[in-house]
């Protein structure tokens, strides 16, 4: 598996918040979601956007797209000097800056929100509201916010979003889920490949005669009983020469990234209720539920079962708000 395609393994939209935007000027939203990962694309008009994190507003044109890594707040205007009228809560619940709750004031139909239909402006809006659905090595991986032009992607998902975002039809939002998975893969790739992308160090490591096949080898088999030893006896070079090459290139010794690389699969495995916490230990190369409920406190700050128990809860809550 190349490194580009194990990176973009991992997004699994479960309940994806979804949303079209028809705007007229002036206006100006501040979205406070806490969404880890959020993908906003012009259809129609054009858009500032002004994240909180360093940078800038950057202007975005119609066929342009956005990925902003949460949870950091960010706003979004005709704008940047036009004063805000929304902002966007958890749950994707909007309010007026007096509280006013604009839910039903500014509900356009399904899916569909904003002052008007026939509004000058059209913006397509895709959150992962739970970490859980994105990989901690595909949010390492990226800026606070990319953009990509019309000019720099071209993709036929675009138009398929627009058409289906707006359908009720059975299993609908399991086919907005995979409709913005694919959606978000191809921004991505196109990302990475501009001349001037600036991948993360493990991503160019992988061109690397030395440490490219260690990180294969750690990436596609997590469970064995590595160690550094192992890694560069396996890799033809000696135990010294990895380590300090491998973190040289990866900025992270071989079994940190390891230790990063078994915590990611826990946490997406601790998702399936039927696995306990003893079965996903072994799963990704523990050699119980306590290991693993060690490694996870001292690296994640909570223990498996409190990873499990929030994104459960996480879940029933999105879920609620969606019906609601």
């Amino acid at each position: 598996m190349d490194p580009l395609a194990s990176l973009l393994e991992g997004p699994r939209a479960r309940d994806p918040f979804l949303l079209r935007a028809l705007l007229g000027p002036p206006w100006a939203v501040l979205v406070r979601d806490q969404a880890p990962l959020t993908v906003l694309c012009v259809v129609r008009g054009t858009a500032w956007l002004i994240p909180e994190e360093p940078g800038g507003p950057r202007q975005l044109t119609a066929g342009s797209v956005a990925v902003l890594r949460g949870p950091a707040p960010y706003r979004v205007a005709d704008d940047p000097a036009s004063p805000l009228q929304a902002e966007i809560l958890p749950g994707g619940c909007g309010v007026a800056p007096d509280g006013t709750d604009l839910c039903e004031t500014l509900d356009l139909g399904t899916r569909t929100w904003g002052t008007g239909t026939d509004a000058p402006n059209e913006l397509l809006i895709g959150t992962y509201p739970l970490s859980s659905e994105v990989t901690g090595s595909l949010l390492r991986a990226l800026p606070p916010v990319l953009s990509l032009g019309p000019r720099e992607w071209d993709c036929a998902l675009l138009p398929m979003l627009t058409t289906e975002i707006t359908r009720e039809a059975p299993a609908q939002n399991v086919v907005l889920g995979r409709v913005l998975d694919l959606l978000l893969i191809s921004v991505l790739r196109a990302w990475f490949e501009r001349p001037s992308s600036e991948p993360p160090a493990w991503y160019r490591a992988h061109g690397d005669p030395v440490v490219g096949p260690a990180l294969r080898l750690l990436r596609e088999h997590p469970a064995h009983p590595w160690t550094v030893a192992a890694l560069a006896a396996k890799v033809g070079v000696s135990r010294a020469a990895l380590a300090r090459r491998f973190t040289e290139l990866v900025g992270r010794p071989p079994m940190a990234h390891l230790t990063d690389r078994r915590l990611d699969l826990a946490a997406e495995l601790l998702l399936d209720p039927d696995l306990t916490v003893e079965a996903v230990a072994r799963r990704v190369g523990y050699g119980s539920a306590f290991a693993l409920s060690t490694a996870f406190k001292r690296e994640r700050g909570i223990t498996p079962s409190d990873h499990r128990d929030a994104a459960a809860a996480a879940a029933a809550t999105a879920a609620a708000t969606v019906d609601a």
